[in-house]
């Protein structure tokens, strides 16, 4: 499976191609960045973005994807929610299957993967560490965060379409992909609380493709 991932930007959007099924390392196929000036008209900038991002997926020939969401809470933008519209109407338009991890999901299984104790705070040079750890080359920031949500929308994908079962998943994976709870306590008590990725379909995932 050919996975793409994308680190949304304005200044360096960061992308990755993944495919599971070569060797690791060297699953990273090609990556790179799409730059815009901050002198360019803004509207101009999203243009180009979304131009590029419809050339990339023509050219790779992917169907599936991960985008990291940078619009959640304090993370949120008007800059960044207004990429995020651009990037999402490129997929739909290229009738691509998309998983939305936060940035926060996406440096918790580098995290795991240094062995870095819970609690650790993921910075730039630790991304780009995981990543070189994990293909034995040096990435840019913004290459090596596409990398890590490539890797793990594969990891989605797979468990998705049954390439993977759950004694598969790392824990980390399975309270993202799977996680839910039974609230006790006020006027919601009794009812379901879902968080975990598989069970929001058309909220955190999308299967576009399927589209008529």
């Amino acid at each position: 499976m050919r996975i793409l991932g994308f680190d949304p930007s304005l200044t360096n959007f960061g992308w990755a191609l993944y495919n599971t099924d070569l060797a690791s390392p060297g699953r990273c196929v090609v990556r790179g960045r799409f730059q815009t000036s901050a002198k360019t008209l803004f509207v101009d900038r999203y243009v180009g973005i979304r131009e590029n991002v419809q050339e990339l997926i023509r050219q790779l020939e992917v169907q599936r994807m991960g985008v990291e969401y940078p619009v959640f809470k304090d993370l949120y933008s008007e800059g960044m929610y207004g990429l995020f519209l651009y990037t999402c109407e490129a997929l739909r338009a290229e009738k691509i299957d998309v998983v939305f991890f936060s940035p926060g999901q996406v440096k918790a299984h580098a995290r795991d993967f240094l062995g870095r104790p819970a609690g650790w705070k993921m910075t730039k040079p630790d991304m780009v560490e995981a990543a070189k750890k994990a293909e034995g080359v040096v990435m840019n920031h913004n290459e090596a965060d596409a990398f890590w949500i490539a890797r793990t929308a594969s990891r989605f994908w797979q468990f998705h379409d049954g390439e993977i079962s759950i004694e598969d998943l790392t824990a980390t994976e399975a309270k993202q992909f799977l996680d839910f709870r039974k609230i006790t306590k006020g006027k919601r008590a009794g009812q379901m609380e879902v968080k975990g990725i598989l069970f929001r379909e058309d909220e955190r995932f999308f299967r576009w493709s399927e589209e008529i």
